[in-house]
């Protein structure tokens, strides 16, 4: 028996320690937004986050994730859309849409991280996530841009905070 939290609720799975969480998201669990790619962890497909860090659920055994966070793409955006897809909708990024459940978990995990990321920084962070569309420039700028609705985001809390803190 394996006990994680996923999505904010506590979860237990009776499986094979061996099993792929991939297979145990989708196929146990019925959370068909995380997509099978390569089953080799190198198109980016599969990416969920535990424990705040994107992986690929496609190389992660159910023996490693006790005890852990596990936000898949369903998660991501439970009570409002998450900046980064509302950044995906904006500049509408997605032409198939089969990876874009990956590139967007492994996006809001690089912002979660670096805040300002440069081209060189999103690059780097998004060479695993691969695209047969081709649309690397839309999604770059998607991620650019939901930066700027999260800085603007903290920007405007704070603001509200100081106001009320003076009135």
């Amino acid at each position: 028996m394996t006990q994680f939290t996923l999505n904010g609720k506590p979860t237990q799975l009776d499986t094979e320690a061996d099993m792929p969480l991939l297979w145990a998201i989708r196929d146990l669990l019925g959370m068909t937004g995380t997509k099978y790619g390569c089953g080799q962890g190198l198109c980016g497909a599969c990416t969920v986050h535990i424990d705040g860090v994107a992986v690929r659920s496609c190389m992660m055994p159910m023996g490693a994730v006790e005890g852990k966070n596990i936000t898949t793409i369903e998660g991501l955006g439970a009570d409002k859309l998450h900046p980064v897809q509302q950044a995906w909708i904006d500049n509408n990024v997605p032409q198939c849409g089969y990876c874009q459940p990956g590139q967007i978990m492994s996006a809001s995990a690089l912002l979660a991280q670096n805040p300002s990321p440069t081209d060189t920084d999103i690059d780097n962070a998004m060479a695993g996530n691969l695209c047969r569309c081709g649309t690397y420039v839309r999604i770059r700028k998607a991620i650019h841009d939901a930066a700027d609705i999260m800085q603007n985001n903290k920007t405007a809390t704070t603001v509200q905070y100081q106001d009320n803190l003076g009135s």
